[in-house]
């Protein structure tokens, strides 16, 4: 019986090992490629005219609120195409409003049809059509730039062989809990797809800012090859249209696009399903590389909650092994997180941490047994 106890006593350290290895390849070989990355500084001088595309639906508290930043960047030649989609509140006379004083903004107006209901994807493709500039720059509605020099950072990206830009969005702050893990996550979502871009395989992007070339979009065919999934109008065009070497990364602060988080569980959650379905239509190597940090970090919280249940004369052991994970982990995101400015919450990784691996179980299963529509 002992030695039948001390045998699994050895298999559940072995695989804990072989677990914290694994999570410390990504936390150093794959989030310290970003944690350490020292931002170039802006590569291209010129200028080229742009346009930015928003889709925005029954939007019109965050236009009043948000819209103006936008249309006053510091930036010599640019248009800002908002596509109007189906609304139903007083956004269209509220646009055509501001149309009398900035003309450099153009609405597109899309109506209800019943028959033929239209999700973002659609939206924002006739914004692109509408687009005279072949450098595209998107944002939401409930966006608002942290500098008037947003424009210019991103176009400044642009340089030769780059197709594709993309810019951090961190959520706005708050109090509470909720909004402690929604910064929290954003900064893991970060940590994956800038240093993923780093290493040569970037797999999505953010699409509250994130920038490419209208002839990119038409070579694709636009959202044509994931048109029926309700999301994934960045991620998804990403990871079809990126290559090793066309996609440039900015996190200087002045080109970061604050949005607005949700206030409340129930629609963070609906917020979260949405996004969390479009995973499963990833390239399999992406959703393997991804998989493994996923599948890692769960395992290394069940082996140490079985190890710590069933053999208390390891806890020396535990404790040890899961100190060198939490010291590695905080160094990294430190790094991290003092480029995009939310060192904060480094000082609830441990909870946040935990959090993390019930949302990835909880929403990542719900994605995977969810249908997908194209509806907004």
């Amino acid at each position: 019986m002992m030695e039948s106890v001390g045998f699994i006593s050895i298999c559940l350290l072995a695989l804990l090992g072989l677990m914290v290895l694994v999570q410390l390849y990504y936390i150093f070989g794959v989030f310290g490629k970003i944690a350490f990355y020292k931002p170039q500084p802006s590569l291209k001088k010129e200028t080229e005219p742009l346009s930015v595309i928003i889709a925005a639906r029954n939007e019109l508290d965050n236009l009043q609120k948000n819209l103006v930043s936008i249309l006053e960047q510091d930036y010599p030649d640019f248009e800002v195409i908002v596509v109007n989609h189906c609304s139903w509140d007083s956004s269209q006379a509220y646009l055509e409003e501001l149309q009398t004083q900035y003309k450099h903004l153009k609405v597109s107006q899309l109506l209800e049809q019943e028959k033929y209901p239209t999700g973002k994807k659609f939206a924002l493709t006739i914004g692109i059509k509408a687009a005279k500039n072949d450098l595209l720059i998107f944002t939401d509605a409930d966006c608002v730039p942290h500098s008037n020099q947003w424009l210019r950072h991103m176009q400044s990206r642009f340089i030769s062989g780059k197709d594709i830009v993309l810019g951090f969005s961190p959520y706005k702050k708050y109090k509470g809990l909720l909004n402690l893990y929604i910064r929290f996550e954003t900064l893991m979502t970060a940590l994956f797809y800038f240093s993923a871009t780093l290493m040569g395989r970037a797999f999505m992007g953010v699409g509250r800012n994130m920038a490419y070339k209208k002839d990119l979009f038409f070579k694709h065919k636009g959202f044509a090859g994931h048109q029926h999934i309700m999301s994934g109008d960045d991620d998804l065009f990403v990871n079809a249209a990126a290559t090793k070497h066309n996609v440039a990364i900015d996190i200087h602060p002045e080109s970061f696009v604050y949005t607005e988080p949700k206030r409340n569980y129930a629609a963070w959650s609906r917020q979260k399903s949405r996004h969390m379905t479009t995973g499963k239509f990833y390239k399999k190597t992406d959703k393997r590389w991804l998989g493994w940090y996923y599948t890692s970090q769960m395992l290394f919280y069940v082996l140490i909650s079985s190890i710590l249940i069933g053999f208390p004369l390891l806890w020396p052991v535990v404790a040890s092994i899961y100190a060198i994970r939490f010291i590695s982990q905080e160094v990294v995101f430190y790094m991290a997180a003092q480029k995009f400015k939310c060192t904060g919450i480094l000082w609830f990784i441990p909870l946040l941490d935990l959090m993390y691996v019930f949302y990835l179980l909880i929403f990542g299963t719900k994605g995977l047994f969810t249908r997908n529509s194209s509806n907004w």
